[in-house]
């Protein structure tokens, strides 16, 4: 049975990777960590938790030790668009986070799953189905730290042998955790503004195409690579992940099956459309499928029937926020 360690469990992609590694593995068998304990209390009290910063590599070593970790999923970052508002602190987030998980792994000889991003890409990549290797010239320090980052997680497997595995995860859509300053945050928002009030003011071009994923296919991906046979792996870090491409117009179109009379606006987010710009409008993940056996289980439409029911029932209750 694995025994895991999380660093910033209680983000968008941390509370929800956390409470299915707990169902997966066991609540003893998975300690999650934070800066923080005043969100999510329900999940902070339902079993080992620690507040942690992961650059504190002693305090790191101590809890994996102490836990007798093997495996360490490293989601500490700073996201696309709140980087670029101060990227001096967007570097030692992301960055020296993630050496001193790195050399805490190889020192406790634990495994580290650490997520990339399609901000890792840049204009001079190939815009549609964006290959397993290729160009990666960001322009935004998201998109350097991440680079970075996939180059590191490398040279920590073939300099120490410490066996580092990762995805190049979109835009993550999910109906539980709000949005925490990515580009792709419409994304969310939109579902929400339809059930509340049946229209939207977008930040992004209508016709910006990004590369998406239901926030289940995500967990399923940062799994499905930390179990696959090692043996299959020739690329390790940073596959590409894909599920579905879309705009803000065929995301409302969508919507409108299901609430006819939603209407959709814009009032364009400079920062956030110039970084929107510099990333694919779609990936391809033969590696992901081949190496590992990657394969989503949602696709817009089903993504959109399943956000808009969960989120009208939270309403219905009072308690979508």
């Amino acid at each position: 049975m694995k025994r895991i360690l999380l660093t910033v469990s209680l983000g968008q992609l941390g509370s929800e990777l956390a409470a299915a590694l707990r169902r997966r593995y066991g609540t003893d068998n998975v300690v999650i960590t934070d800066i923080r304990d005043d969100v999510n209390r329900e999940l902070v009290e339902s079993g080992p938790f620690h507040l942690l910063d992961c650059r504190n590599s002693t305090e790191l070593a101590e809890l994996v030790r102490k836990h007798r970790t093997d495996t360490i999923y490293h989601l500490a970052a700073l996201l696309s668009a709140t980087a670029e508002t101060d990227p001096q602190h967007a570097w030692d987030i992301n960055m020296n986070g993630l050496v001193s998980v790195l050399e805490v792994a190889r020192e406790t000889e634990c495994a580290v799953f650490t997520p990339s991003s399609i901000g890792a890409f840049g204009p001079n990549t190939p815009k549609d189905y964006t290959p397993q290797d290729t160009i990666q010239r960001p322009t935004s320090m998201y998109g350097v730290t991440k680079v970075a980052g996939e180059l590191l997680c490398d040279y920590y497997f073939k300099r120490y042998g410490v066996d580092t595995r990762g995805v190049r995860y979109p835009g993550i859509i999910s109906n539980v955790t709000p949005p925490g300053g990515g580009t792709t945050d419409y994304a969310v928002d939109i579902y929400y503004a339809a059930v509340r009030t049946h229209s939207y003011i977008c930040f992004l071009d209508g016709g910006t195409y990004l590369d998406m994923i239901y926030m289940p296919d995500a967990i399923k991906a940062a799994i499905d690579v930390m179990e696959a046979n090692p043996d299959r792996l020739r690329h390790r870090n940073a596959f590409n992940v894909s599920a579905m491409s879309f705009c803000p117009e065929d995301l409302a179109a969508y919507i409108r099956r299901y609430i006819p009379d939603f209407e959709i606006s814009y009032e364009i987010d400079p920062v956030r459309q110039a970084i929107a710009n510099s990333w694919p409008n779609s990936l391809e993940d033969y590696a992901a499928r081949v190496e590992w056996g990657w394969e989503p289980d949602y696709d817009l439409d089903a993504m959109t029937r399943e956000m808009l029911r969960v989120l009208t029932e939270r309403a219905d209750r009072g308690a979508l926020v």
